[in-house]
């Protein structure tokens, strides 16, 4: 079975540090790889796999300034299409773009749908609704309006993350700096119960963290410590007493959720999105609605087990069961 797995070019793949969908695609392909597959990925020039890599754009184009970002995703979704007959299957990590070129090429297509920026790109799902493979990355971010071949969970590599019995007595902010992921709610999360806050993400929308983030930030109970590469994000949801996820969107997934659990740290989030799939409530973390009832469950996370998130991470949210997923994908699709 020869499979290309698609990956964007905002970042590299894996990221060096932020870049969701250029780790999920790197975990695929790994994953894959370690099966004896044999992979492709299409990704940008400075990318990493231990099988073939194949690019036409040397640079991400979120690190290079001069790289217009619609050329060059043109340039690199119609590189993998024009060598489509070279794959039994093209694993889409790319979005709805790649779904364009569909019925032009014999190759079959499975497209992981990382959840939906808006309801606006709906119609090109929807017109190759009935020649498209399409996998949900949870049950809570499926379209009523597609239809899909199966629900597979993103699944994380355990070795690169280290579980902490004995965590400090910090909580812990994790993410993309922007109002959908609630790092203003998580400061007065943490204001509320009298905690110490880090703060660790890539700033998406500056205007916010200068309005209602920076203020706040006195490198004392708030402290901001930038966007954090692989180790050091180890180190910041290891030793956390609890990461804060008050998200206000429907969240497709959340990776940092289930990173966290595997370092043995609660999660305490907003009950938004896959939130209920990735949590088990009371057990490795806490679902709540109001900035008043997350602190509360600051204060209740002392009778959770560590022990215990990272034996529920362990049992669902694995790279393995994450390509043993796609695995049972591909073969239903090759013997349609």
């Amino acid at each position: 079975m020869k499979i290309a797995i698609l990956s964007p070019v905002a970042w590299r793949t894996p990221p060096k540090k932020y870049g969701p969908w250029e780790q999920v695609a790197s975990n695929i392909a790994e994953g894959l790889i370690e099966k004896g597959i044999d992979v492709t990925l299409f990704a940008t020039g400075d990318s990493y796999t231990k099988g073939k890599l194949e690019y036409i754009c040397e640079q991400p184009y979120c690190e290079n300034n001069n790289i217009d970002p619609k050329v060059w995703e043109c340039l690199h979704i119609s590189y993998i299409m024009e060598q489509a007959d070279k794959f039994d299957l093209i694993h889409n990590n790319f979005d709805f773009l790649p779904l364009t070129y569909s019925r032009l090429i014999k190759t079959p297509m499975v497209t992981t749908i990382h959840g939906f920026s808006s309801p606006k790109i709906l119609p090109v799902f929807k017109k190759y609704n009935s020649t498209g493979f399409y996998v949900s990355i949870s049950n809570s971010d499926r379209s009523p309006e597609l239809n899909y071949v199966a629900t597979v969970y993103n699944g994380i590599n355990p070795d690169v993350f280290t579980f902490r019995s004995e965590p400090e007595d910090y909580l812990l902010f994790f993410g993309r700096i922007h109002p959908d992921k609630g790092t203003y709610e998580s400061i007065q999360i943490a204001k509320k119960s009298g905690r110490k806050l880090i703060i660790s993400g890539l700033i998406q929308d500056r205007n916010y963290f200068d309005e209602k983030v920076k203020p706040y930030i006195n490198d004392d109970d708030i402290i901001y410590v930038g966007n954090s590469g692989p180790e050091k994000r180890d180190m910041l949801l290891g030793n956390a007493y609890a990461l804060l996820h008050p998200i206000s969107f429907e969240e497709p997934f959340g990776l940092s959720v289930v990173e966290s659990m595997f370092c043995g740290t609660p999660v305490i989030a907003f009950n938004k999105g896959s939130m209920p799939e990735l949590i088990l409530e009371g057990k490795t973390g806490f679902i709540v609605k109001t900035i008043n009832e997350a602190a509360e469950a600051v204060n209740n996370v002392r009778f959770i087990k560590r022990k215990q998130c990272i034996e529920w991470a362990s049992s669902k949210f694995t790279c393995q069961k994450m390509v043993e997923g796609y695995l049972e994908v591909y073969k239903k699709i090759l013997t349609f």
